[in-house]
This record gives structure tokens, sequence and C-alpha cells, in this order.
């Protein structure tokens, strides 16, 4: 395949966007940039372009405008690489495997037709990765649509991609085939020396699997950045939402076997939680923090079954999405970036009388771990 590199500098994004452009009476306006390995997810409701996004990038629809992945230039100016030579490994909402075939051949079928051929030692990690090997020698009709699913987003690792493209790949899953393969999606950001777009309209899935977020609306990048960054500003409206959490990167410091907690360190302070064992100590995780189980104190945390309670300081206060409620956006003490939302009653703030800057605890019910260890750095 021919390439055509990208200007001598800075080292590249994984992956940098800017299309723009019509499909029928639907305008397209996005740029954003993606790192170079992890999740970044294409968040919006449906109808907003985020498939459309995701199919321009692949080379399926033509727009004006300029697509780079690993340091390939793919579109700019009358630069247009069709789909089948550009690098793209894409998993869609229905597997579409091929019936005659057995799960195996599946496998490595678009492998077969790429420059090189089978990669054996990609092979037994990708097998191993997606704990294949109970199903290579079935036919693709006994497999459940988790299954599926994991068949052809290995068949997709194979062929080798710059850029892994993910289009709802839960959204035709029942709940039991949804737990059973976000475990598997876990593993990929971690895993894979490349960046990985995930579509999705679940802001629940999204805060399991992504590292970054590109919010679409109407066809419009509304923001891009660092998942949590979205996830507490106050200006996209999620800490509003009666479901709003943050997710926090926290090192594994202690696991205690009596009582099955590990102690986490999050920017110099303790969190406990339980599903880590000591085999984990030393390594980064992301926690998630429900905004509605945190409340909020003027003085330490006396004798209490609550755990966990955080230094931190008020920065921002929002209306709830009730009369009766409001979101407290806090940072961590000496950690403005390391931010999070409680949600409390209007009553309980007019109580302690709240406002901007003040110095308190957040008392945390519980703390639930949002993914597998945080990906490594290239």
């Amino acid at each position: 395949m021919s390439r055509r590199e990208a200007p001598p500098g800075a080292e590249a994004p994984g992956l940098d966007v800017r299309l723009a452009g019509r499909r029928g009476g639907f305008a397209l306006d996005a740029a954003f940039t993606a790192p170079a390995r992890g999740v970044t997810a294409l968040f919006g409701p449906s109808g907003s372009g985020k498939t459309s996004l995701l199919r321009s990038i692949a080379g399926l629809v033509r727009l004006a405008g300029r697509v780079v992945a690993g340091g390939e230039v793919w579109q700019e100016g009358e630069r247009f690489v069709p789909p089948h030579r550009r690098a793209v490994g894409y998993v869609f909402q229905e597997a579409s495997l091929f019936a005659h075939l057995t799960v195996e051949a599946n496998l490595v079928y678009g492998a077969r037709r790429t420059e090189g051929g089978v990669d054996a030692g990609l092979r037994r990690e990708v097998v191993a990765l997606l704990s294949l090997a109970p199903l290579l020698s079935r036919s693709t009709a006994d497999l459940s649509g988790g299954e599926r699913q994991r068949v052809a987003i290995g068949r997709a690792i194979l062929s080798r991609p710059r850029l892994m493209l993910m289009d709802e790949p839960l959204s035709g899953l029942d709940h039991l085939a949804k737990n059973e393969i976000l475990p598997f999606l876990e593993r990929l950001g971690s895993s894979l020396d490349l960046p990985i777009l995930y579509v999705s309209h679940d802001l629940a899935e999204i805060e399991r699997l992504a590292d970054r977020i590109v919010v679409v609306e109407d066809g419009r990048i509304r923001a891009a950045g660092g998942l949590n960054a979205a996830l507490t500003d106050v200006g996209l409206g999620f800490v509003r939402d009666p479901r709003a959490a943050a997710v926090l990167p926290a090192r594994v410091t202690a696991y205690a076997a009596e009582d099955g907690l590990s102690e986490l360190d999050l920017c110099g302070q303790s969190l406990f939680v339980e599903g880590i064992g000591a085999a984990e100590i030393g390594i980064e995780r992301r926690v998630r923090i429900a905004a509605s189980d945190v409340s909020l104190a003027r003085a330490p945390l006396g004798p209490s079954t609550i755990l966990n309670a955080l230094r931190v300081e008020i920065v921002a206060i929002e209306p709830g999405t009730g009369a009766a409620d409001l979101a407290i956006l806090l940072a961590l003490e000496g950690a403005a970036d390391f931010t999070f939302v409680a949600k409390v009653t209007r009553r309980s703030a007019g109580r302690l009388e709240l406002a901007v800057g003040d110095r308190l605890f957040a008392q945390i019910k519980s703390v639930s771990l949002a993914t597998s260890p945080m990906p490594r750095s290239r």
C-alpha cells in the first residue's frame, strides 16, 4: 500500500479528522483528534451524525476535508484513498459473519486478503484476548450475540488496522449479552496499539469503556477531550443529569485480604473499593463516583459506616433536573483537574450555606470500578 506521511515535526495524533459537507438534508461539520491508543467515544443522540462521521472516516462517504490515521494521509485536498485501501477495522452493530464458515475461518477471513496474510502471533494474541479458543471449530450459527461480536472484533483486529471503528456494537444485544462482552471491550483500549473510535448514545457504556469523548450534536462537535472533563463540564449539562457521575484515575496502593478491600491513591487522598486483588498493587485504575452517592459535610467524618471522605472545594453550583435539587461541582483539594459532582437538595445546600469556594468533606457512599487497568502510554 502506498503511503503519504504526515509532515515532520511534533508527533502526530493517532487520528486527525477535519470533515464537512452535506448528506441529503443533513449537514456535517466535524473536527477533532484522537490519541494513538485508547478508546475515544463519539457520543450523541440518535440522528446526531455519529455513524455518518464514522462512515466518512472509513471513506464509505466522501466529504470535503482531511483524515490522517497513524501518520498516513487518507484524505486531503484532491487526495482520497478509497475504503478498501484504508487500514480500518470496522465493527458494525450486526456482526455479519459468514454462515457457511467456522469461527476460525471467519476470524482469519479478512487477514488472508491483506498484504502478508495471517499473522500467527497476532492471531494467538487475539484468540487469548477475546477468549475465542473454545469457539474456533464451531459454526457461527451456534454462537450467542456476544460471541458473534467477539468474533467480529477479532476479525477486525487481525486485518492489522491503523484504526478501529466500532458503531454501537452492543446496541443489538440484550442485557445478559452486553454484560458478557463488556469485559472484552474493556481490555481492547489497554491492549491494542491503535486508536479506537467507539460510537454510542449510552453514557453508561462510555463511562466504562472510553478514555476520551467527542460530543456530537446536530452534525457538529460540541466538545472533544478527556472523558471526565466533559462529564463535569457545566456547559455540556451532564452534571445536571440524575445519573451524573465522574470517572477518575487512581493508583492501587494496598489490599486488605481480611475485609476484601483495596486502598487507592487519588491525588494524595485515599479511596477504598472492592473488586481488586493484591496482584494489582501499583496499577492505575479508573473509579466511577456517582453524584447520587456523594454527600457533603463541613466537619471531618466521624464514626460512620461510610469509608470514603475526600477534602474538596466547591467549583460551581448548578440547578438540578428537579425543582428541589442542585448539582454541586467539586474539585479535589489541591487538584483542580480532578472534579466530580454531588447531588443535594436545595434545602440541604441552604442549611449548610454552600457557596463557590467553600472547602468541605465529600462523603462517598459507594465507589465502583469504572473499567479495567488504564491504557499504557506509548
